[in-house]
């Protein structure tokens, strides 16, 4: 391979349509101009130029191998959700080895860095993540639906959602749209039987990005539960759609939609998350002002802000 090749380590396949193949994928697109790049579940043993790995834990052994053999190649390791908030950060050897043997750290969200210790915190930075711009064409619709796009697995916390769904009348044209593969079978379990007793909630399982992205677009409001996450990508495309998000108050989601955004529930409270959902089907105003503060945020995901970002690093890493 040419010595200005960059090989992308994602422990994800395209198969697995999950947010690290997806970064891996635009991070390939958007770097393309600056020499071939190639994406790779591991480092088996090629001359690159430069190398940035996706996920520190699940890219661990590859690292490892790669500061063992050129300790000299520069080396960006990128801090997913599960790096730094499955798990204590500190106590986590494999990750902190995998940050030692980094030349440079990305995080993902600000709220990030306040996570890595002062040694590797001088090494890092952030970049946003970003969506194309997709505006709903049709804002008339009749029903009012609530998108959720995540997974079914614990980390996504769907239970909350559907507990939500139980404790909402079926009112007219109110819908709640859930998209994920059951990775957890008996969480499936729990999508179907809630479809049976609540009819105003509709689990479709796993469809692609863009069916998916298009559900987001036409929707009065994305719900991200989640419990852990670094700055989910589908909160960037609801923002670059112009529509509000319900979140869950974790860093990964502050991260992205700001400190005092309005939107917030606490983590796995179905009563706070139903409130809001009332709120902003009541309070047109409420409703307003939350698209108001994401349209605030919105610029920040743009396409050419990430790829100039991305470019920015890699010029740091060759430079160095």
């Amino acid at each position: 391979m040419s010595k200005l090749s960059i090989l992308i380590l994602s422990p994800a396949v395209a198969s697995s349509n999950n947010g690290n193949w997806r970064t891996a994928e635009r991070w390939q697109r958007f770097l393309a101009p600056a020499g071939p790049v190639r994406i790779a579940q591991d480092w088996q043993g090629e001359d690159i130029a430069a190398v940035i790995a996706l996920n520190a834990r699940r890219s661990a052994d590859s690292i490892a191998r790669l500061h063992r053999d050129c300790p000299h190649r520069p080396l960006a390791v990128v801090l997913t959700g599960t790096d730094v908030y499955a798990d204590n950060l500190a106590a986590d050897l494999q990750v902190q080895h995998a940050l030692e043997c980094a030349s440079h750290i990305v995080v993902l969200q600000a709220e990030a860095l306040r996570r890595l210790k002062p040694a590797q915190a001088v090494k890092a930075r952030v970049i946003l993540q970003s969506a194309p711009r997709l505006l709903r064409h049709d804002k008339s619709q009749r029903s009012f639906d609530l998108v959720a796009v995540g997974h079914l697995r614990d980390e996504k916390d769907p239970l909350t959602l559907m507990q939500a769904a139980r404790q909402l009348d079926a009112q007219a044209g109110l819908r709640i749209i859930h998209i994920g593969a059951a990775l957890d079978p008996a969480l499936g379990d729990a999508a179907r039987r809630t479809m049976q007793d609540c009819p105003h909630y509709r689990w479709l399982g796993g469809l692609p990005a863009a069916t998916a992205r298009r559900w987001i677009a036409r929707s009065r409001a994305l719900v991200h539960m989640s419990r852990l996450e670094g700055g989910a990508h589908v909160v960037i495309e609801a923002l670059r759609s112009a529509v509000p998000v319900l979140a869950s108050r974790i860093d990964g989601n502050v991260g992205l939609l700001g400190p005092a955004y309005e939107g917030y529930f606490p983590v796995g409270d179905a009563a706070a998350l139903t409130a809001l959902i009332l709120r902003l089907r009541a309070e047109p105003a409420w409703a307003a002002r939350l698209q108001a503060q994401s349209a605030e945020r919105e610029p920040l995901f743009m396409p050419a802000a990430e790829a100039g970002a991305l470019r920015v690093l890699l010029a740091d890493m060759l430079s160095a």
